[in-house]
């Protein structure tokens, strides 16, 4: 007898795995950044542009073609509005066909106007939160069209997909 293949996890609203997309991979610095690096593998096959909040971690990891968006986050409330306005010009510019984020806010709201744009979404929660979902991760889950946690009890509880951790 033997063991049944897993199932891969997808939306319903996914993207099909065999095309080639215009993706836009959005991550604040610190670990954000650092867990998109690791999912960088997964988009080899197709045309990515980075944005991040600091050009050095673009030049760091030869993320290109990339940008620089201001960074925000709830308690600054004019630099949210700057985010916003960038992330909306930075859309346009690159019209990507997916949006991926591992956080924070600028990527919810990546997330959010490529969604309003046509795009797929995809979040993966930081790996750093293993008791509940992030605050950001909790925004996200309405522009989502894969939600995921890296933590199989927190994917249970908050209604998140789990496909494994990053680290």
């Amino acid at each position: 007898m033997t063991t049944p293949e897993p199932k891969p996890v997808a939306s319903t609203n996914a993207p099909e795995a065999s095309e080639t997309h215009r993706v836009l991979a959005v991550a604040s610095a610190g670990g954000h950044w650092q867990q998109l690096m690791l999912l960088r593998p997964s988009f080899e096959r197709h045309e990515v542009h980075f944005a991040t909040t600091l050009q050095d971690l673009l030049d760091e990891y030869s993320a290109q073609p990339g940008s620089v968006v201001p960074d925000c986050n709830r308690d600054r409330k004019l630099d949210i509005l700057r985010n916003l306005l960038a992330m909306r010009r930075l859309i346009r510019q690159v019209r990507p066909t997916v949006v991926i984020s591992t956080g924070a806010l600028p990527g919810v709201i990546a997330l959010a106007i490529g969604r309003r744009y046509g795009a797929h979404t995809i979040w993966v929660d930081s790996v750093a939160n293993a008791e509940e979902m992030s605050m950001s991760g909790k925004l996200a889950r309405r522009f989502s069209d894969l939600w995921l946690s890296q933590w199989e009890e927190v994917a249970s509880k908050s209604g998140a997909e789990y496909a494994g951790a990053v680290l």
